[in-house]
């Protein structure tokens, strides 16, 4: 019995010792941790901020100035170019304003640091060079004020002299502003290696810890079970199978000891991690997973703005949707459209398209650069489109089964618009609701041109740049030139057919006379061009569009004749319904 109770003290002690110890470290670990999440948070939610107001302050007191620079340079001119001068005087009084705004929001940063870091003599430096800055910023208004009076007044001389004089306050200016960005980066870099350091302590204090578990494992395996040790292995196990990348585990807590502790520890941080994934695959549901690698891949916040680019706009409306949704349940309605959406977005995405947004029962779409070669954007979309339309008689077939409707079901349609020409791409949006879009006149004339084919009955209308970029590639059929709201130039429009050899020779015979009507149809020979237009309908009687231009010739006909008649058409949004 002594024998068994010293060596039984000896464990015990041997236990609290090493408890003890984890208890230590632990609660020392979650001291770094909080320390580490305190400089974290300054990081995060202050001096990152105060550095992009640095630097925002320098941007602005740079265009503020060279705002100033272009009117003085308008003066110069003779008679003096007022129309310059009355834009720079714009974006002068633009990041004047913007000055003072940062100027503010610089001074609220600053004193939010009194309830998280305390008193701090660099702080304190930013403090008083920012109103030094703010100060120096009235004298060199009113110079600027005088230099521009006396330009104006033809007194160049004198105000070449204030320029000297001005340029050293700017320099001033400038150096403090480079003081503060230098500063803030010191501090930035400072608390980053501090946190960087106790990272590093944390991670050996963690592996210290966990070789301290492994010794106690080691030393009492002599004096219990087995059935702690399998515990312990089948963690090891399951730890190497995280690494790995398996997140589909759950191990079973068979003991309310340290073990069972730590194996609950181990399920919770697998649970988070399968969380994460989780959310990281939907969000790329929301989001065009090149978009949002192309935006976590940014340096730093993500960038307002965007850039100029030439791409494809595609808009793409479900025709008959409207009614059949008024004898749909609301659930058969979202089945449907998310059903009609999956299809689209499917076929879009497989020609490399982003799917920008759906709008209603609308599908808008664009291809280019970054995403796509510059040369291939019109042939991609147009091939979507295509795709686009062959889903759409997979979602007839389906139409039944998804509405309910088995008897009378509905019959729908597509209609598809594609534009091509420059359009502004990237981050647009306010500060808290941002997405990654296309605008710009092509995404308007995309719109209009889809909603042209409800007067000419056709299913795909594509503009004539794109029918230029694609015609060695498609089967295309000029249609109109018509002019769209919003639009003072003319658009031409052509149909598109299919893939380079795909028409029969009915077809082709019927693009012809199409082209020969279209032709004496702008020249104003109405005769000859509606009898193409009825040959057109004779290889084709259900050729909406030719009928259309019948119509339209009886019009034209019966009115007098426009001695400005260039074959442009108009179009109307009551033609269009």
């Amino acid at each position: 019995m002594p024998l068994k109770k010293s060596i039984g003290t000896r464990v015990f002690g041997l236990a609290v010792f090493l408890l003890a110890l984890t208890i230590a470290l632990v609660g020392f670990l979650l001291w770094q941790v909080a320390k580490l999440d305190r400089e974290l948070q300054v990081l995060a939610h202050r001096d990152i901020p105060l550095a992009n107001s640095f630097s925002r302050l320098d941007e602005f007191g740079l265009r503020r100035r060279l705002a100033f620079e272009r009117m003085f340079g308008a003066l110069n001119f003779s008679p003096p170019n007022e129309k310059i001068l009355a834009e720079a005087q714009g974006n002068y009084d633009v990041f004047t304003g913007k000055l003072h705004d940062e100027f503010a929001n610089a001074y609220q940063l600053l004193g939010s640091y009194d309830q998280v870091a305390g008193g701090n003599a660099e702080l304190a430096a930013f403090t008083t060079l920012l109103r030094q800055m703010e100060a120096a910023y009235d004298p060199i208004t009113a110079r600027q004020k005088e230099i521009l009076a006396l330009g104006r007044a033809g007194d160049r001389e004198r105000a070449s002299l204030l320029l000297e004089s001005l340029g050293d306050l700017q320099k001033l200016v400038q150096t403090q502003r480079a003081e503060l960005q230098n500063g803030s980066a010191k501090r930035i870099e400072a608390i980053s290696r501090d946190a960087l350091g106790r990272q590093a302590r944390i991670t050996y204090l963690s592996v210290a810890a966990t070789a301290s578990t492994v010794l106690l494992g080691l030393l009492v395996a002599f004096w219990v079970t087995q059935g702690l040790v399998r515990p312990v292995r089948l963690l090891i196990g399951a730890m190497h199978d995280v690494q790995q990348g398996r997140l589909d585990l759950e191990l079973p807590v068979r003991s309310n000891d340290e073990i069972g502790a730590l194996t609950t520890s181990f399920n919770f941080f697998v649970g988070e991690l399968r969380s994460k994934a989780r959310i990281r695959e939907t969000f790329g549901k929301y989001i065009d997973p090149r978009i949002l690698e192309r935006v976590l891949d940014t340096t730093g916040a993500v960038a307002h703005g965007g850039d100029r680019q030439v791409m494809t706009v595609s808009f793409g409306d479900l025709v008959g949707f409207t009614g059949c949704s008024e004898r749909l349940t609301p659930s058969n309605m979202v089945r449907m459209l998310n059903r009609h959406f999956g299809l689209q977005a499917k076929a879009i995405m497989e020609q490399q398209g982003i799917v920008d947004k759906f709008i209603g029962d609308a599908v808008m779409s664009f291809w280019g650069p970054p995403f796509v070669a510059p040369a291939e954007h019109s042939v991609l979309a147009c091939r979507a489109a295509l795709a686009q339309v062959a889903a759409l008689e997979i979602l007839q077939q389906e139409v039944p089964e998804l509405t309910g409707l088995r008897r009378e079901a509905p019959v729908i349609d597509l209609r598809l618009g594609l534009a091509a020409g420059e359009v502004i791409v990237g981050t647009i949006g306010s500060e808290n609701s941002q997405s990654y879009t296309v605008i710009g006149d092509t995404v308007n004339v995309a719109s209009r041109i889809e909603s042209a084919n409800r007067l000419y009955r056709t299913r795909i209308l594509v503009s004539e740049a794109v029918a230029s970029a694609v015609a060695p590639h498609f089967e295309l059929r000029e249609v109109d030139s018509i002019m769209v709201k919003g639009k003072t130039e003319a658009v031409g429009i052509f149909e598109l057919l299919g893939s380079v050899g795909c028409l029969d020779s009915a077809a082709q015979t019927a693009r012809d006379h199409y082209a020969c009507g279209l032709r004496d149809y702008r020249a104003g020979s109405w005769e000859t061009a509606q009898v193409a237009f009825q040959h057109c309908l004779e290889d084709r009687p259900a050729d909406r569009a030719a009928r259309v231009m019948i119509e339209r010739i009886a019009t034209l006909r019966a009115a007098p004749r426009d001695a400005a008649w260039n074959g442009v058409w108009k179009l109307h949004s009551k033609e269009a319904d």
